[in-house]
C-alpha cells in the first residue's frame, strides 16, 4: 500500500534542478524530473531477482 502519495500540486511545482531527481509516490512508483524540467512517471520492481524500471509516461500538468 502506497504511503507517500503525491498531490497534484506537488507534481505541478516540480521544476528542473542541476541533477535529475525523484519524487516518490510509494510502492516503487515515482516521478522523475530531469534537468530540462521534463516529468516522467516510472515504477521500480524486481523480476527474477533483478531490479527493473518500467516507464509509464509523461506528466503533462
Amino acid at each position: 500500500m502506497a504511503t507517500n502519495k503525491l498531490k497534484n500540486e506537488q507534481v505541478e511545482r516540480a521544476r528542473a534542478k542541476d541533477k535529475p531527481y525523484r519524487l516518490t509516490d510509494g510502492d516503487g512508483m515515482f516521478l522523475l524530473v530531469d534537468t530540462r524540467g521534463g516529468r516522467y512517471w516510472r515504477m521500480d520492481y524486481s523480476y527474477a531477482g533483478k531490479r527493473k524500471t518500467l516507464a509509464l509516461g509523461l506528466s503533462l500538468t
